[in-house]
């Protein structure tokens, strides 16, 4: 300390703000040094527990196979390995406790076999009783003595005492004790042991049973005698009894109580050594965890809270397990479930339906936005296409593709629309083939699928054909080679097929005159092909004099038949048809396109290029978010730019002439004119979310995401009421249960309060320098629980209507990062999962206590359930799932059903509970990439789920029953097993 004193007086000002750095760093170290002592004390107790079971199980053992079959006992006196060593395996006197008989019966010193032959005590050495101490055949004034050898237990053996599972052999004994302690290490549900096994097959009312028959036998072979030996003790041997008092008897009985005293006093003190070792281990293991101050209140409590043999026995019967990567997961079973293995799981009675889609894909992707006669915007996200009418503000789905859709086209007759999707994989990691569907904008019918099994990776361009009323459909894959083929779409027919070019393709269209001419532009190249007898030809576009750019982003076709170019270099470049070089090239030369004029458009990329009715072009620019109107011969018009919070313009489509739509690479959809200006019709995010939740009496939800924006969206209405641009990345968020206030969790641990009228932040604070990963309030707002990537549950108390916080505690426990917790009813316990598949019970109200016996916790109500471990949501998981394959799931405030979210781009409904394997439930499709988090809204009428990479936001209508009743009478009652485990394809 003296050391470190001065090398803090030492220091300047300015690096003096390093010290709480340093004491941050220094305090993480030294929870990290508590933790690991934690699990030493637990191993502790553990080990502790398990002798003490073993003591008290040992005698009884020996006991009872002693009494139903004499000829165990050569098996019991061998030495039998403990723990790694060799020692005797004892039976003391007091291990026949419990069979209680007369004092006057008289016992036969038979040999160990149980045949007549006399053997006497006298001929035990002292060297025997050194080594066991061997239990007494005759043993006057006990008592206890052993039950009589009646012919059916003769003929019992310690084989029969064993399942038909087991083989006995020499070794039986040692090779099950040992399976024994393997077993309650690594916690595997019932004893699947020696001792449990013997245990469980002789019971004590086996022996008495044994016990009645003989005695009933006696009784009517030789009549009522009071003074006939009792049917658990054979008559003695005649040269014994018949000196009761003197001779011979007495001074065997003397040698034999010398020798019991002797072995009673051997046993005793070999016991006492045992505790005295034992005391010794328990001593020095407390003096290692009580040099922590901090550690020596939850040692005590860990070790208070180990439970006794018989809870633990009486438990093991309520409880079942599941397993994820091989880690057994205990679950204990409620009280009002009386016959589990008769529940019945059905489908719900609620279905879902697609109600609204938000977001655009714009970021990625281009020419993805198309307007119909119908007054219809057409564009794509996730595995969607939409149909959004603008004036009607309604929207509908064609929702027929798997993955993710990446490019549009609209044919001639602005009614069929093609739509070219990428491969994706399926939830083994294997690759899904591409393909395009060619369908009815107005009913929505699918009219043809083609390149299933052509296609590699994914469909990037499309184009109809526009001279021949839409007969053809040129498509460029995603492969290597960029594959250009070119299809008679309406009879599936593919006439020809090229590699185009290594280099990125993102554009392709046919001449609008001449459909034996296509065009396509990407990376460094724009390509002129020429289609003639079923073969396409290509010839390089020439840049000759003109730079080079590095990408032609876009190009369109003017009404006087020329190329215009739109590149890196922002400009737009005009390519004329030149007359054939014979001189050159020879008689078989053909007409060039040749680079004509160089306009200069804009600063950085053009984006994008649309022509107009009248002739006049639309060109939108990347870096300088410009949309500017050329006339016919690229003079400039007018021109106006897009606020900077929207992005670089993607793509421009005309509604009248004046109007446009524009979107934009923020992933928005913008409508507007060049005099007044544009307005966002559609937003969404544009990186990863994973924060989702619902406000408790509004139909509002809040998401957050990588991107670090916070957006505040209206379910009734369909819009975005507000956005907030954080610091750093957004992962979870909850609503106060007053709705006033929303927290959000960011990726540095720290955590801000939002007022949802001011949009204010009203708290800002911290915790740990991990990410958090699920914020959630208390059912009545008092607390709020902050789980964080640091293994901890923050706790804090709420006050001011959520605008003041205070820390209460933390909960330590989680040896991996919080994934998922919720709140008890009653707001008094946390019930929380971990990264690695952990359920721990939290007592709050007690100071953050941990509950050991989990057992106690199986009847408690949940005012919430995101928990994606636990019993009434075990049938969710799919067998062989590695437990990341469900990221979220949400129970319904009428708790009749559970969505959930999965990493195959699926959301599931579940009815709740469901806590049997192989639940059936409803998938719905729709999401590109893995579903990240779902949520009900306040009155259970819509559901939300949110994708990761895809960046969308689906609505779900639930439709069905009503979601007013709870289910837990629902559950108790079923009584039948369910007919059939698999679940229907899609829910629609």
């Amino acid at each position: 300390m003296d050391g470190s004193t001065n090398s803090l007086d030492d220091v300047s000002a300015e690096s003096s703000t390093e010290f709480p750095d340093r004491m941050s760093l220094m305090e993480v170290r030294l929870q990290a040094q508590e933790d690991e002592i934690t699990l030493l004390k637990s191993s502790l107790a553990d080990a502790l527990r398990k002798l003490r079971l073993h003591d008290q199980q040992i005698p009884l053992l020996k006991q009872q196979l002693i009494a139903v079959n004499p000829a165990a006992a050569r098996v019991l006196h061998q030495s039998c390995y403990v723990d790694g060593f060799s020692k005797p395996c004892r039976l003391s006197t007091s291990s026949l406790d419990g069979f209680h008989h007369p004092s006057n019966s008289h016992i036969s010193n038979t040999a160990e076999n149980g045949e007549g032959g006399a053997k006497t005590i006298s001929s035990h050495k002292p060297s025997t009783s050194d080594r066991c101490t061997q239990t007494e055949p005759w043993i006057p004034n006990h008592e206890t003595v052993p039950l009589a050898l009646t012919p059916a237990i003769q003929s019992l053996s310690l084989e029969d005492a064993l399942p038909e599972s087991i083989q006995f052999t020499d070794e039986t004994p040692i090779k099950l004790r040992r399976e024994e302690e393997d077993a309650f290490e690594e916690e595997m549900g019932k004893d699947q042991t020696w001792s449990s096994l013997v245990e469980e097959t002789i019971q004590p009312t086996t022996v008495r049973t044994l016990q009645q028959q003989q005695s009933k036998g006696s009784e009517d072979s030789q009549g009522s005698c009071p003074q006939t030996p009792t049917s658990s003790s054979p008559a003695p041997p005649k040269e014994l009894a018949s000196s009761p008092h003197g001779g011979p008897l007495s001074s065997i009985r003397e040698e034999e109580n010398m020798l019991v005293r002797r072995n009673s006093e051997k046993s005793r003190d070999s016991q006492d050594k045992t505790k005295q070792r034992l005391s010794k281990k328990a001593a020095s293991s407390t003096n290692l965890l009580t040099r922590s101050p901090s550690l020596e209140s939850r040692a005590k409590d860990l070790i208070s809270s180990t439970g006794s043999q018989g809870s633990r026995r009486g438990t093991q019967s309520q409880s079942i397990k599941m397993f994820i990567r091989g880690r057994p997961i205990t679950m204990y079973i409620p009280s009002n479930i009386l016959n589990y293995e008769e529940l019945r799981m059905d489908l719900p009675s609620q279905k879902l339906d697609l109600d609204w889609v938000y977001g655009y894909r714009g970021r990625d992707c281009r020419a993805n936005l198309y307007l119909l006669p119908s007054g219809e915007a057409v564009y794509f996200i996730a595995c969607v296409v939409v149909l959004y009418h603008i004036r009607n503000q309604t929207q509908r789905h064609y929702q027929k593709h798997t993955d993710c859709v990446r490019c549009l086209a609209i044919h001639p007759d602005k009614v069929r629309v093609a739509s070219g999707q990428t491969a994706g994989v399926d939830k083994d990691g294997k690759p899904l083939q591409p393909f395009v569907h060619i369908w009815d904008s107005k009913t929505l019918v699918t009219l043809q699928q083609i390149g299933l099994g052509t296609f590699e990776r994914g469909v990037g361009a499309l184009a109809f054909s526009s001279s021949d009323n839409g007969t053809f459909l040129c498509v460029i894959d995603d492969s290597n080679e960029h594959m250009i083929s070119v299809w008679d779409w309406n009879k599936n027919i593919k006439h020809t097929e090229v590699k185009s070019t290594n280099e990125a393709v993102l554009g392709v269209d046919f001449s609008p005159t001449d459909t034996n001419n296509i065009i396509s532009c990407g990376k460094s190249h724009v390509y002129f092909w020429t289609l003639s007898t079923g073969t396409l030809t290509k010839k390089q576009g020439i840049f000759g004099k003109y730079k080079k750019p590095k990408f032609v982003l876009c190009f369109v076709f003017s009404l006087t038949g020329d190329v215009l170019t739109g590149d890196s270099e922002g400009n737009i470049l005009t390519w004329g048809k030149s007359a054939a070089d014979t001189k050159t090239l020879g008689k078989g030369a053909k007409e060039t396109f040749q680079i004509m004029k160089q306009t200069r458009a804009h600063e950085g990329s053009v984006f994008t290029m649309c022509i107009l009715q009248g002739g006049a072009i639309l060109s939108g620019g990347g870096k300088d978010r410009k949309i500017i109107r050329w006339s016919a011969d690229l003079a400039p018009e007018r021109e106006c730019e897009i606020p900077e919070k929207f992005g670089a313009v993607r793509t421009i489509a005309d509604v009248d002439g004046e109007e446009l739509l524009v979107g934009t690479t923020r992933n928005a959809i913008l409508r507007g004119t060049f005099s007044d200006g544009f307005v966002a019709i559609v937003q969404g995010h544009v990186d990863e979310m994973w924060g989702l939740a619902t406000h408790p009496t509004q139909n509002i939800f809040i998401t957050c995401g990588n991107d670090r924006q916070v957006c505040v969206w209206n379910a009734g209405d369909h819009k975005l009421d507000w956005c907030a641009t954080l610091e750093e990345s957004g992962l979870c968020a909850d609503f106060s249960p007053n709705g006033a206030v929303v927290s959000v969790g960011l990726s540095t641990g720290r955590w801000v309060v939002l007022d949802l009228q001011t949009k204010e932040v009203v708290s800002d604070l911290t915790d740990g320098n991990e990410q958090l990963s699920v914020m959630r309030y208390s059912p009545d707002g008092s607390f709020l629980a902050v789980g964080s990537h640091d293994n901890f549950i923050y706790i804090y108390n709420v006050t001011e209507g959520g605008r003041r916080y205070t820390r209460f505690g933390k909960c330590t426990g989680h040896s991996s990062f919080i994934t998922h917790l919720d709140w008890s009813k009653d707001g008094k316990y946390i019930m929380s999962n971990s990264g690695d598949y952990e359920i721990l019970y939290w007592d709050v109200a007690s100071g953050c206590k941990l509950l050991r016996n989990r057992f106690e916790s199986k009847d408690r109500e949940w005012a919430s359930y995101t928990c994606v471990l636990g019993f009434h949501v075990m049938g969710v998981w799919l067998e062989g799932s590695d437990g990341t394959d469900i990221n979220a799931l949400c129970r319904s405030h009428s708790e009749r059903m559970v969505a959930v979210a999965d990493d195959f781009c699926k959301v599931h409904l579940f009815q709740y509970p469901c806590p049997k394997p192989k639940a059936p439930s409803y998938k719905y499709e729709g999401h590109g990439s893995h579903v990240t988090n779902v949520r009900f809204t306040h009155n259970d009428s819509h559901l939300l789920s949110m994708g990761g990479k895809d960046t969308c936001i689906l609505q779900w209508r639930v439709k069905g029953a009503g979601t007013g009743d709870h289910s837990k009478e629902h559950l108790a009652s079923s009584s039948s097993v369910c007919s059939s485990s698999s679940s229907p394809e899609n829910g629609r």
